[in-house]
């Protein structure tokens, strides 16, 4: 049996980043994960899904939630969830906020990965955010977590307790994918291009960072892509 202490709720969008939180969780000694996985609309979900179903299989998860979220993709204002706008090639060097921004929308996620800690006494919610995020988008910043674990804690029942790890929120894609390969995190069943199920572009800004990552180690990224561009 694990305990209230050993359980917690990883947001898993099927992408390295979040794959590697799952492993970061297990390490740091949470034995019974529950991985929340959602379909907002996005151009890459049924992807997205399958890699989150993978690693389900690969931490021998205690349970998976999908959820399916189409207000966002309603609510629109991305060019993840939105027909009308295409998704930009990479800026690396940009601080702009970029078109894939979806408004909000680490709010919304936490919010329901809060329900599912609560709803199943667990003691965390990991995310795997991390400092290239949060350059360009406003909810993956160190504030808006401090922020949000303050609403947790205030819109809580009195006797639960949730603490929001990101553990990565300091740290380059770089770090990630050097810790992620220390654990070795099955990358090959994880998806972060935000164009194309497969194969993937290798010229938005998610598959940049990945490319970037696993080429400043020296390793060769194990997915497929379309182009294999160096950054």
């Amino acid at each position: 049996m694990t305990t209230h202490n050993d359980r917690a709720v990883v947001l898993a969008s099927g992408g390295m980043d979040s794959a590697t939180a799952a492993y970061e969780a297990q390490a740091r000694g949470y034995e019974g994960l529950y991985l929340l996985h959602t379909s907002y609309g996005q151009n890459t979900e049924q992807r997205e899904y399958e890699c989150v179903s993978a690693l389900t299989d690969h931490v021998g998860a205690a349970d998976f939630c999908h959820v399916e979220t189409s207000h966002l993709r309603q609510i629109g204002g991305s060019s993840l969830t939105d027909d009308g706008m295409d998704v930009a090639a990479a800026d690396t060097d940009s601080d702009e906020i970029p078109s894939s921004y979806v408004p909000f929308r680490n709010a919304n996620l936490l919010s329901m990965a809060v329900s599912y800690a609560e709803a199943n006494d667990c003691g965390a919610v990991f995310i795997g955010a991390h400092s290239e995020d949060f350059s360009g988008y406003p909810d993956c910043r160190p504030a808006f977590f401090e922020a949000f674990q303050q609403v947790v804690d205030v819109g809580t029942k009195p006797e639960t307790d949730i603490e929001l790890l990101a553990p990565f929120v300091e740290w380059s894609k770089t770090d990630i994918a050097e810790r992620g390969l220390e654990l070795g995190v099955p990358y090959e069943d994880t998806w972060s291009c935000y164009r194309s199920d497969e194969p993937a572009c290798g010229t938005c800004d998610a598959c940049a960072f990945r490319l970037a990552a696993f080429q400043a180690l020296g390793e060769t990224d194990p997915i497929e892509y379309e182009r294999r561009p160096d950054y």
